[in-house]
C-alpha cells in the first residue's frame, strides 16, 4: 500500500502494511529490527501507541476518519507513551524524520493506495 500525503503532495511510504487484527495490532513493530524509509504500518483504530519492548525509534503520525492528520510524534523513543489522540481512527508508524522529510503538519490530508 501506497501512503501519500496529498497537502504536501509527498509519499510517506510506498511499502505500507496494515494491522487490522486484536493480534497484528497488539504486535505492531514488535519484534523488528528497524523500518526502512519507504515503509510503514497502519494500525486501526489506534488513539495512542506504546515502544515498550521496542529497540529503535519511529514517527507516528494519527489520523482520524476523513483522513486528516489530527496528531504527530516526532523520533518516540523505545520504552515511552505517545499522548492519546481522541480524534484518531489510525496511526502510520514509520522510519524517524519521516514527518520532518515530508513536511506533514496537522490537518494534512493523507491518502492510502492498494
Amino acid at each position: 500500500m501506497k501512503i501519500f500525503n496529498l497537502t504536501r503532495q509527498k509519499t510517506i511510504a510506498s511499502h505500507g502494511k496494515t494491522a487490522d487484527t486484536f493480534f497484528s495490532r497488539m504486535k505492531g513493530l514488535l519484534g523488528t529490527k528497524r523500518i526502512g524509509q519507504n515503509e510503514a504500518l497502519i494500525i486501526t483504530r489506534c488513539k495512542s501507541i506504546h515502544m515498550f519492548f521496542m529497540s529503535y525509534s519511529i514517527d507516528a503520525i494519527f489520523v482520524d476518519e476523513g483522513n486528516e492528520v489530527v496528531g504527530l510524534v516526532k523520533n518516540i523513543k523505545p520504552w515511552h507513551l505517545s499522548p492519546v489522540f481522541l480524534r484518531s481512527s489510525f496511526v502510520i508508524e514509520s522510519c524517524p524524520g519521516i514527518i520532518t522529510l515530508t513536511q506533514t503538519a496537522l490537518g494534512d490530508k493523507i491518502k492510502l493506495e492498494e
